[in-house]
């Protein structure tokens, strides 16, 4: 208790420090709905396709890099990779025009940015967490010429896949999402949070607490414990037409694997997607459960599919210390040799 109390102030300390990316970056893109950033490296890199992630649009991007022992940027830094993100920029006012295929077409944007930052490479690896897997296998079923291979994380793709609470509760016989759009405009960050603590509140508004204060004699863990809470607590909205759209083609209907998913009269066919094909995901996930991101296998067009999964939940398949430590060493080892090697030097 004493050595506890001793560390209250700089744990105090830690608790007011404002985190985001952990490594440098420059914006090479800035417009209304995204940043594009490209983090820099010290070297020159090794392969000639770049790497671009695309996350969700619930919380924030800078999970792929909370910290620098915790960070899924550096990985792919550190295996030789020139790396993008995408940074989407939250709605403020509803705004009917920023529907899924909306978003399909600003990802569009982003790789055509970096590919244009890239002219020594016609095609890019593309890596989508979550919701951003989503838009990613939507895109890559769209410009299979552009993507060189893609990497889903705990990404839904096979919406009745498993029996996840989300699945539940978005069911059309007691969930009106139209409703909910009608009322507030966009889906508020309030009630993203309120669905996110209801779905394992034991844990969240117990279980870390009481490790919080076993790890107090620790500030490096103590550290960590306040990054990822920040992540955590710095919610978003989503748009509103988009949430609509989340739930009543994709949760409630499953156009995406039942081929009737459109983008701007385009449809969705998965079997497009023909490039080789990298699906992490994670056993405890309460989000996206396993299967449905491994649902992508079996619609796939592409003949070189790897299925990797790790212990751990929808989070620590990122920052956790065992998939720092293995997972994704792994996962970049995969991608590496399925790169160009390119010992010129990078624009």
């Amino acid at each position: 208790m004493w050595l506890r109390l001793r560390n209250a102030p700089d744990i105090y300390a830690l608790a007011q420090r404002q985190r985001t990316f952990a490594t440098p970056h420059d914006t090479i893109v800035e417009n209304r709905q995204f940043r594009l950033l490209r983090f820099r490296r010290d070297t020159p890199a090794v392969y000639r396709e770049p790497v671009l992630f695309c996350y969700a649009l619930v919380n924030r991007a800078y999970i792929l890099d909370l910290q620098p022992e915790k960070s899924l940027v550096r990985q792919y830094l550190a295996r030789g990779f020139d790396v993008y993100l995408i940074d989407w920029v939250p709605p403020e006012a509803p705004d009917p025009s920023l529907t899924i295929e909306r978003y399909v077409c600003e990802l569009q944007a982003a790789v055509s940015a970096v590919l244009a930052a890239r002219p020594d490479a016609a095609t890019l690896h593309l890596l989508g967490y979550c919701m951003g897997g989503t838009l990613s296998a939507m895109f890559t079923a769209l410009q299979p010429e552009l993507v060189a291979t893609l990497t889903l994380l705990a990404a839904p793709i096979d919406f009745w896949a498993g029996d996840a609470l989300l699945a539940r509760w978005t069911d059309a016989r007691q969930f009106d999402a139209d409703a909910l759009v009608a009322a507030y405009g966009n889906c508020p960050a309030w009630f993203l949070q309120a669905c996110f603590v209801a779905m394992n509140p034991v844990q969240t508004l117990f279980e870390k607490n009481a490790t919080l204060y076993e790890q107090m004699t620790d500030l490096r863990k103590v550290s960590n414990h306040f990054a990822l809470e920040h992540w955590v607590n710095d919610n978003v909205p989503v748009a509103g037409e988009t949430f609509r759209g989340f739930v009543k083609h994709l949760y409630q209907d499953n156009q995406l694997v039942r081929g009737c998913f459109t983008v701007r009269g385009r449809t969705v066919d998965l079997s497009r997607i023909v490039c080789p094909l990298l699906l992490l995901t994670a056993t405890h996930d309460h989000l996206v459960p396993p299967g449905s991101t491994a649902g992508l296998a079996g619609r796939a067009g592409s003949a070189d599919v790897t299925v990797k999964q790790i212990d751990a939940g929808h989070v620590g398949l990122v920052v956790g210390a065992g998939a720092q430590r293995d997972f994704w060493p792994a996962a970049t080892e995969w991608l590496a040799a399925r790169s160009d090697r390119n010992p010129g030097r990078v624009p």
